[in-house]
């Protein structure tokens, strides 16, 4: 383990200049995609829960800001979390186009939190377990993503005009752990109206030769966990739906992922928020849950937040298009800051078992450090967006269970001094102790500020409760004001970014060991030792010091070949010699009305087979005199694209597309529905097919 000399404490790079009087920006999207059918879901740790279709598509939004003498780059993507491994990748490739122009250094990679979408990319064994091991599918299809987004924000820089907007947004979030929330202090939760942070903030792009918006940030705090661990289709979830709601409000007639606006909703200090608005009720009485343990008559599995709509789709859709409306409202407000100043940033790999902070315990001051990575058992308890598995409860600082303990102690036994640290935490996994096969949770992590004229974006690598990240924007800006930075600093969490930490809660919401608490893997200081260098980081890049970084920890290496268990595509059939890809087995009605929905079924291949990335698996055509116009593909929310094998020995499946034929976006007329998809042939190789439905009419 590298050790941190006090003297190097302060290991950054930097870059700074003076002077700026206009940007360039460029902003791109491109699909992400991951595989749809048969991987593992990022997010709920339910190895059960495997892709069977999808949804939403997966996007990667990137935003290019640059003046005179320096440029910085944010992508947020459709993606449960970032890790180092996949900015290293990024960065690899576009250095075949760009040299150093992307570095660690100037580039923020924010995952949007969705749980909805294929994991196994993380390469941290503790990460990637729930996945069956790393999955080579998922990693690739978010690199190659994201660089094609990167890239056409580069191609697409123009002179612009960013502007910096907020406002209150109601109905869409509530805390999940209000017990935990409550150990606060009680003056500083005066400060504040509610448990969690209702701001939508907005910075908005806007083209300086026509006045016309270009792009978009928004953030607000809320978990995208409206779609359950029940759910198998892939779905970027209310914040990636929220997103195309506000393109196609901008980019008019344009199907979702098209047109040139990019309108992002990007994470924040979401760990402790909910867009379950309804609450956690015992799904089993109806009755309110333990609200320190969550948990129905000592069961965690039966207390489940829900709401605000009557399934989870519903829900999904009512938080989307609240956040949608809000973004859209200061969209057009001509009232937004102006945001000046200069471009510069700063960054940091810290060692966090071995980092220090100085905090106040039982009235002094005192000297505290990081620990090892180690989860409590809370976190097994899961939330109550999504309960874990066994008899695990959250709240629970002391543990009597023989059998887990036994498994804990066979497997990585916590030393004396690692219960020391991580106290009260009841250790369950003591990942910093494994290092078989490899890592299983990163102990050297990236820490990174953008300075956008008086726009602080401060990327952090995990889940910032909603008190942690009030904490950390004080702090930043506190620091900022007093070297002298701008008076009207606004900071910005960049949530989830660059490499994933699980949860970092308040030393005092630490205490209670729920979900976020057991799930703050540096022990009860994390956020303290943040709060220091965060303040550190900021002090830096107002004064534009420089200071040597060849003694800097490095992330960990990962070897080339990594554990997998998840069994690949071997080959496809069509079951029969007289059948053939495309062939659609079950035909639509031949007359619906606006309202209903239509269906068909498809002879399919594997959709592993080609992710179809910039592409579909479906299209809804609409008769258009002599030709057929595509008004609906699988990123369409209305449209729903599920896969199944019909036989494994066989190796035969089908597609069913349903298009729900909504009021006011379906018009009537002669429509079709078209599959599109790749095939493994038995003796090599991967082929295209495609097949279309019979006619049918839409009336009014």
């Amino acid at each position: 383990m590298l050790l941190i000399p006090v003297f190097s404490i302060f290991l950054f790079t930097y870059t700074t200049f003076h002077g700026a009087e206009a940007y360039n920006v460029g902003v791109g999207r491109a699909d992400c995609t991951g595989p749809s059918a048969e991987i593992t879901f990022m997010g709920y740790a339910k190895a059960n829960q495997k892709g069977c279709g999808l949804h939403l598509r997966q996007f990667a939004r990137a935003f290019i800001f640059k003046d005179t003498n320096s440029r910085v780059a944010f992508v947020t993507v459709d993606a449960c979390m970032m890790n180092h491994p996949i900015r290293q990748a990024v960065l690899d490739k576009l250095k075949q186009s760009y040299k150093n122009t992307y570095t660690l250094d100037n580039l923020i990679l924010s995952g949007t939190h969705t749980h909805g979408a294929p994991g196994g990319f993380l390469k941290d064994v503790m990460l990637d377990v729930p996945n069956f091991g790393f999955v080579r599918e998922t990693f690739d299809a978010l690199v190659d993503g994201i660089v094609r987004a990167i890239k056409r924000a580069d191609e697409n820089m123009v002179e612009a005009s960013i502007f910096d907007n907020s406002g209150e947004l109601l109905n869409s979030n509530i805390n999940r752990s209000p017990a935990s929330y409550q150990y606060n202090p009680e003056e500083e939760k005066k400060l504040y109206k509610y448990d969690v942070d209702k701001d939508l903030v907005q910075l908005k792009i806007v083209r300086n030769s026509d006045k016309s918006v270009i792009g978009a940030i928004n953030w607000f705090a809320v978990h995208p966990t409206s779609m359950q661990n029940s759910n198998c289709h892939l779905t970027s979830d209310n914040v990636g739906y929220a997103s195309i709601l506000l393109e196609s409000s901008v980019n008019k007639g344009e199907l979702p992922g098209k047109g040139g606006f990019v309108g992002a909703f990007a994470s924040t200090n979401l760990g402790d928020t909910s867009p379950n608005t309804k609450g956690p009720k015992c799904i089993n009485t109806g009755k309110d849950c333990d609200p320190i343990h969550s948990t129905c008559d000592g069961e965690n599995k039966w207390c489940i937040g829900s709401g605000p709509g009557k399934d989870m789709f519903e829900s999904t859709e009512i938080i989307a298009t609240n956040m949608f409306k809000k973004a859209k409202e200061l969209l057009d407000d001509s009232k937004a800051t102006e945001v000046t100043g200069d471009i510069k940033y700063v960054h940091r790999f810290v060692d966090m078992p071995n980092e220090k902070a100085t905090a106040t315990i039982n009235g002094s001051e005192a000297e505290v450090h990081g620990c090892l990575p180690g989860m409590g058992y809370g976190f097994a308890a899961g939330t109550t967006d999504g309960p874990g598995e066994f008899d695990f409860a959250q709240g629970n600082k002391n543990t009597s269970n023989v059998f887990w303990n036994l498994v804990r102690d066979f497997i990585f036994p916590p030393t004396p001094d690692d219960v020391a640290c991580h106290a009260p935490k009841p250790i369950l996994i003591m990942s910093g102790r494994i290092k078989l096969p490899y890592e299983w949770q990163p102990e050297v992590v990236a820490t990174q500020i953008f300075k956008i004229g008086n726009i602080f974006l401060t990327a952090v690598p995990g889940e910032f409760t909603t008190m942690s990240g009030r904490r950390l924007r004080n702090a930043v800006k506190e620091e900022v004001i007093k070297n002298k930075g701008p008076a009207n600093t606004r900071v910005i969490i960049a949530g989830l970014s660059n490499v994933y930490t699980n949860y970092i809660a308040t030393p005092e919401e630490y205490e209670l060991q729920r979900y976020e608490g057991a799930s703050t893997i540096y022990g009860p200081h994390t956020l303290t030792i943040y709060l220091r260098i965060y303040r550190e980081l900021a002090a830096a890049i107002i004064k534009g010091e420089s200071v040597s970084t060849e003694n800097d920890p490095k992330p960990f290496v990962f070897p080339k070949d990594l554990l997998s268990l998840v069994t690949p595509v071997y080959f496809d059939s069509t079951g029969s010699w007289f059948n053939s890809y495309g062939d659609c087995l079950s035909q639509p009605k031949q007359q619906y009305k606006i309202g209903e929905t239509a269906s068909a079924s498809f002879i399919a291949g594997h959709p592993r087979n080609n992710n179809l990335q910039e592409n579909t698996f479906l299209a809804i055509e609409m008769k258009d005199g002599d030709n057929w116009k595509v008004v609906a593909t699988d990123a369409n929310w209305e449209t729903k694209f599920t896969w199944k094998r019909t036989s494994t020995f066989k190796a035969t499946s089908y597609a069913t597309i349903d298009w729900e034929i909504r009021k006011g976006i379906a018009k009537a007329g002669t429509y079709r529905i078209r599959h599109y998809g790749y095939y493994k042939f038995i003796l090599g190789g991967v082929y295209p097919y495609s097949g279309v439905s019979n006619t049918f009419t839409v009336s009014e």
